[in-house]
């Protein structure tokens, strides 16, 4: 009879273990784990995520009655205070490298996005996580309050989660994307929280188009209009030159664009620096936006990045990144399926089938008129090259 592995070892063999081991080497503290090692700790960590643990105590007892799948998995037996001294102590960079390293891995299968233009289509902004002063005292950034900040950007080629920091409540989201480094040529969609004009205008000297709205006190002169069509929605086309102490930081002409949403009646006006596309499209990049804060409200209610199972700034980050490299490895399998399923129902369905002794093809019946297929995880090509 042919071995069939677990669905959830053929969901970790997507993490390839020569990759793993380097990221282990380059991010370790210099003493080699005699037990719990760097996978085990992912493997557990992941393991809350998908089936939703509610404690530190729950995920090492889940875990513990399913001793007889801990080996397949290169896992051994997981003990709470070991388990709860690697998330505070091992530095969670590790866990950064690693979700950026999946997430390269991720792209290329990821479907591209609705748009007709080639460009890449990113979103930028941050959430908010609240958190209890005095159990996160290091978190403080309010007088009675606590909280960390998201600051993500979204690639819309799959909706995946392109670059994440984690920062205390009191760093802008300007400060964190004037950090950034997004490649020649992409569109970045972002609110009006990000509007500085010398960083639009370093955005401009870089070859990248920026879609964002423009502020009521803004001052410019127009210097063109264009004609627009009204059946669509559209009020105005215009070029513009910035004046006053705006002028000296961003002296380079954009593109304004007013917009009448027909069914709210609500006016909106767009500011860019790309005259290429039809102000339609400018108008739709800025909607498609929205997809970014979908992606906070999925993560805050399927992963478990708002209760955490350790108190320190790096048991916090630790959890955080684990959670999103959870998330690009159920989008991968998503991809690499070609599920026509929303990922609540993908994680919904593991968290029932984790353990269970079928291979990918027979959980989601994605050949039901063929033969039963021979227990192997190669005939879908699960995993990386």
């Amino acid at each position: 009879m042919a071995h069939c592995n677990t669905v959830f070892h053929q969901l970790l063999k997507f993490i390839p273990r020569h990759r793993f081991s380097d990221l282990e080497k380059e991010h370790g503290t210099g003493r080699k784990a005699r037990k719990f090692t760097r996978w085990n700790q992912f493997v557990a960590l992941m393991f809350m995520q998908i089936t939703s643990r509610a404690s530190l105590r729950d995920s090492v007892q889940s875990l513990g009655v399913r001793k007889g799948f801990l080996y397949h998995l290169g896992l051994r037996d997981v003990c709470r205070s070991t388990f709860s001294d690697a998330n505070n102590k091992r530095p969670a960079s590790f866990f950064k490298a690693l979700f950026d390293l999946t997430y390269q891995q991720c792209r290329p299968m990821a479907p591209k996005h609705k748009f007709r233009f080639k460009n890449r289509l990113y979103s930028m902004d941050a959430t908010t996580l609240s958190l209890c002063l005095s159990v996160f005292p290091w978190a403080k950034f309010r007088r009675a309050k606590a909280g960390i900040r998201l600051h993500t950007v979204l690639d819309h080629s799959g909706y995946l989660p392109a670059f994440m920091e984690i920062s205390d409540g009191k760093r802008h989201e300007i400060r964190v994307a004037k950090s950034l480094r997004l490649p020649k040529e992409s569109i970045v969609a972002v609110d009006r929280a990000y509007t500085d004009y010398s960083w639009f205008a370093s955005l401009i000297a870089s070859t990248i188009y920026f879609v964002t709205r423009q502020k009521r006190n803004a001052t410019y002169r127009t210097v063109e209009r264009r004609a627009v069509n009204k059946n669509q929605g559209l009020t105005s086309d215009q070029t513009i030159m910035l004046t006053g102490i705006r002028a000296s930081q961003c002296p380079h002409p954009l593109r304004r664009i007013g917009y009448r949403d027909p069914q709210t009646g609500k006016h909106y006006v767009f500011l860019s620096n790309n005259f290429s596309l039809s102000a339609k499209t400018i108008c739709d990049i800025y909607k498609e936006r929205w997809q970014i804060e979908l992606f906070f409200k999925w993560i805050k209610q399927s992963l478990k990045i708002k209760a955490f199972i350790g108190n320190s700034e790096n048991a916090v980050m630790t959890q955080i990144y684990a959670a999103m490299t959870t998330y690009l490895l159920l989008a991968y399998l998503k991809f690499l399926a070609k599920l026509n399923i929303t990922l609540t129902t993908l994680i919904r369905i593991l968290q029932l089938n984790l353990f269970q002794r079928l291979t990918i093809e027979e959980l989601f019946k994605l050949k039901p008129d063929r033969p039963k297929p021979d227990c192997n995880i190669n005939q879908l090509t699960l995993a990386f090259y």
